[in-house]
Protein backbone atom coordinates (compact mmCIF):
# COMPACT_ATOMS: atom_id res chain seq x y z
CA UNK A 1 0.00 0.00 0.00
CA UNK A 2 1.41 3.47 -0.90
CA UNK A 3 0.84 5.76 2.24
CA UNK A 4 0.23 9.48 1.38
CA UNK A 5 0.56 12.15 3.73
CA UNK A 6 -1.39 15.25 3.92
CA UNK A 7 -1.20 18.79 5.32
CA UNK A 8 -2.19 17.68 9.08
CA UNK A 9 0.04 15.19 10.57
CA UNK A 10 -1.65 12.10 10.94
CA UNK A 11 -4.31 12.61 8.44
CA UNK A 12 -2.98 10.14 5.83
CA UNK A 13 -4.87 8.53 2.06
CA UNK A 14 -3.79 5.46 1.55
CA UNK A 15 -3.58 3.86 -1.72
CA UNK A 16 -4.04 -0.08 -2.02
CA UNK A 17 -1.73 -2.33 -4.55
CA UNK A 18 -4.59 -3.29 -7.21
CA UNK A 19 -4.06 -6.41 -9.09
CA UNK A 20 -5.78 -6.24 -12.72
CA UNK A 21 -6.44 -8.87 -15.57
CA UNK A 22 -8.95 -10.11 -17.70
CA UNK A 23 -10.91 -11.56 -14.80
CA UNK A 24 -11.25 -8.00 -12.75
CA UNK A 25 -9.20 -7.20 -10.44
CA UNK A 26 -7.90 -7.80 -6.28
CA UNK A 27 -6.09 -5.68 -3.90
CA UNK A 28 -5.66 -6.55 -0.02
CA UNK A 29 -8.21 -3.89 1.69
CA UNK A 30 -6.70 -3.60 5.12
CA UNK A 31 -3.65 -5.49 6.38
CA UNK A 32 -3.37 -5.07 10.04
CA UNK A 33 0.49 -5.78 9.98
CA UNK A 34 0.74 -3.36 7.36
CA UNK A 35 -1.33 -0.63 8.99
CA UNK A 36 0.57 -0.96 11.97
CA UNK A 37 3.51 -0.69 10.46
CA UNK A 38 3.29 2.08 8.26
CA UNK A 39 0.42 4.76 9.51
CA UNK A 40 -0.16 3.87 13.17
CA UNK A 41 -0.99 1.29 15.57
CA UNK A 42 -4.86 1.02 15.91
CA UNK A 43 -6.74 -1.87 16.86
CA UNK A 44 -10.38 -1.66 14.69
CA UNK A 45 -13.57 -2.99 16.57
CA UNK A 46 -16.44 -2.14 14.28
CA UNK A 47 -16.97 -1.91 10.85
CA UNK A 48 -20.35 0.32 8.97
CA UNK A 49 -21.58 0.53 6.01
CA UNK A 50 -24.08 3.06 4.64
CA UNK A 51 -25.56 3.69 0.95
CA UNK A 52 -26.58 7.08 -0.09
CA UNK A 53 -27.91 9.47 -2.77
CA UNK A 54 -26.61 12.53 -4.44
CA UNK A 55 -26.70 15.24 -2.52
CA UNK A 56 -26.59 13.10 0.92
CA UNK A 57 -23.79 14.88 3.87
CA UNK A 58 -23.18 13.27 6.27
CA UNK A 59 -21.64 15.02 9.42
CA UNK A 60 -19.59 16.60 10.87
CA UNK A 61 -19.33 13.93 13.20
CA UNK A 62 -17.05 12.86 16.33
CA UNK A 63 -16.93 10.96 19.41
CA UNK A 64 -16.59 12.10 23.04
CA UNK A 65 -14.15 10.48 25.54
CA UNK A 66 -14.42 7.60 26.40
CA UNK A 67 -15.68 6.25 23.10
CA UNK A 68 -13.62 8.78 20.66
CA UNK A 69 -13.01 6.93 17.29
CA UNK A 70 -10.26 6.92 14.60
CA UNK A 71 -11.69 5.60 11.30
CA UNK A 72 -10.33 4.34 8.13
CA UNK A 73 -12.69 4.81 5.65
CA UNK A 74 -13.49 4.11 1.56
CA UNK A 75 -15.97 4.08 -1.13
CA UNK A 76 -17.08 0.74 -2.67
CA UNK A 77 -19.50 2.07 -5.23
CA UNK A 78 -19.58 5.74 -6.69
CA UNK A 79 -17.88 9.01 -5.25
CA UNK A 80 -17.75 10.87 -2.00
CA UNK A 81 -15.82 13.85 -1.13
CA UNK A 82 -14.75 13.13 2.35
CA UNK A 83 -13.33 15.47 4.94
CA UNK A 84 -11.94 15.65 8.13
CA UNK A 85 -11.50 18.63 10.28
CA UNK A 86 -8.98 19.13 13.15
CA UNK A 87 -10.83 19.68 16.73
CA UNK A 88 -8.12 19.48 18.77
CA UNK A 89 -7.47 23.03 20.64
CA UNK A 90 -3.99 23.74 21.04
CA UNK A 91 -2.89 21.44 17.33
CA UNK A 92 -1.15 23.63 15.05
CA UNK A 93 -3.99 22.88 12.58
CA UNK A 94 -7.01 23.56 14.55
CA UNK A 95 -10.07 23.98 12.36
CA UNK A 96 -8.20 22.99 9.55
CA UNK A 97 -9.17 20.54 7.35
CA UNK A 98 -8.09 17.67 4.97
CA UNK A 99 -10.63 16.97 1.94
CA UNK A 100 -10.09 13.51 -0.21
CA UNK A 101 -12.27 12.17 -3.15
CA UNK A 102 -13.05 8.68 -2.62
CA UNK A 103 -14.57 6.36 -5.17
CA UNK A 104 -15.19 3.05 -6.13
CA UNK A 105 -12.81 3.48 -9.01
CA UNK A 106 -9.67 5.08 -7.58
CA UNK A 107 -10.05 2.51 -3.82
CA UNK A 108 -8.73 5.57 -2.19
CA UNK A 109 -8.45 5.27 1.97
CA UNK A 110 -8.73 7.99 4.55
CA UNK A 111 -7.54 7.35 7.54
CA UNK A 112 -8.87 10.05 10.18
CA UNK A 113 -7.42 9.86 13.63
CA UNK A 114 -9.16 10.76 17.29
CA UNK A 115 -9.82 14.63 17.72
CA UNK A 116 -11.31 14.99 14.08
CA UNK A 117 -14.83 15.93 13.11
CA UNK A 118 -15.65 14.01 10.12
CA UNK A 119 -18.39 13.89 7.09
CA UNK A 120 -18.85 13.06 3.84
CA UNK A 121 -20.60 14.62 0.63
CA UNK A 122 -22.00 12.28 -2.38
CA UNK A 123 -20.81 13.42 -5.73
CA UNK A 124 -22.07 10.24 -7.66
CA UNK A 125 -26.04 9.21 -8.23
CA UNK A 126 -25.44 6.57 -5.13
CA UNK A 127 -22.37 6.06 -3.20
CA UNK A 128 -21.99 2.89 -0.65
CA UNK A 129 -19.70 4.07 1.85
CA UNK A 130 -17.57 1.35 4.14
CA UNK A 131 -15.50 2.39 7.60
CA UNK A 132 -13.40 0.75 10.30
CA UNK A 133 -13.83 2.20 13.88
CA UNK A 134 -11.27 1.72 16.31
CA UNK A 135 -14.38 2.14 19.27
CA UNK A 136 -17.63 1.06 19.78
CA UNK A 137 -20.47 3.74 18.91
CA UNK A 138 -21.90 4.97 21.69
CA UNK A 139 -25.08 7.46 20.82
CA UNK A 140 -24.27 9.37 24.58
CA UNK A 141 -21.49 9.86 23.70
CA UNK A 142 -22.03 11.94 19.84
CA UNK A 143 -20.85 14.69 18.67
CA UNK A 144 -20.66 17.41 16.13
CA UNK A 145 -19.71 20.56 14.23
CA UNK A 146 -21.70 22.21 11.66
CA UNK A 147 -21.18 21.23 8.05
CA UNK A 148 -21.67 24.59 6.61
CA UNK A 149 -19.55 26.86 9.07
CA UNK A 150 -18.13 29.62 7.19
CA UNK A 151 -14.48 29.41 9.56
CA UNK A 152 -14.12 26.25 8.22
CA UNK A 153 -14.21 26.95 4.32
CA UNK A 154 -15.38 23.58 2.92
CA UNK A 155 -16.16 23.28 -0.17
CA UNK A 156 -18.30 20.37 -0.49
CA UNK A 157 -18.07 20.11 -4.24
CA UNK A 158 -22.21 20.49 -4.38
CA UNK A 159 -24.27 23.35 -4.95
CA UNK A 160 -26.14 24.16 -1.00
CA UNK A 161 -29.72 23.66 -2.42
CA UNK A 162 -28.82 20.07 -3.50
CA UNK A 163 -28.01 19.19 0.14
CA UNK A 164 -29.74 16.79 1.80
CA UNK A 165 -28.95 16.17 5.87
CA UNK A 166 -30.71 14.73 8.64
CA UNK A 167 -32.65 16.90 10.92
CA UNK A 168 -29.98 16.11 13.31
CA UNK A 169 -27.27 17.21 11.29
CA UNK A 170 -29.12 21.16 10.31
CA UNK A 171 -28.73 22.18 14.12
CA UNK A 172 -24.90 21.95 15.00
CA UNK A 173 -23.15 24.41 16.50
CA UNK A 174 -20.25 26.32 14.86
CA UNK A 175 -16.55 25.66 15.90
CA UNK A 176 -15.95 28.67 17.93
CA UNK A 177 -19.10 27.55 19.35
CA UNK A 178 -18.75 23.94 20.05
CA UNK A 179 -19.38 22.92 23.94
CA UNK A 180 -16.54 20.37 23.34
CA UNK A 181 -12.85 19.98 21.77
CA UNK A 182 -10.31 17.89 22.19
CA UNK A 183 -7.46 19.03 24.26
CA UNK A 184 -3.90 18.83 21.66
CA UNK A 185 -1.99 18.17 25.22
CA UNK A 186 -3.47 15.56 25.83
CA UNK A 187 -1.17 12.24 24.97
CA UNK A 188 -4.75 10.30 24.11
CA UNK A 189 -5.09 12.39 21.52
CA UNK A 190 -1.38 13.29 19.78
CA UNK A 191 -0.67 11.68 16.98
Amino acid sequence: MNVIKTDIEGVVIIEPRIFEDARGYFFESFSQRDFDSQVRMVRFVQDNESRSCYGVLRGLHFQKPPFTQSKLVRVIRGTVLDVAVDIREGSPTFGKHVAVELSGENHRQFFVPRGFAHGFSVLSDEAVFQYKCDNFYAPQSEGAIAWDDPDLGIDWRIPAGDVILSEKDRHHRRLKDADFLFDYNTDYYKL
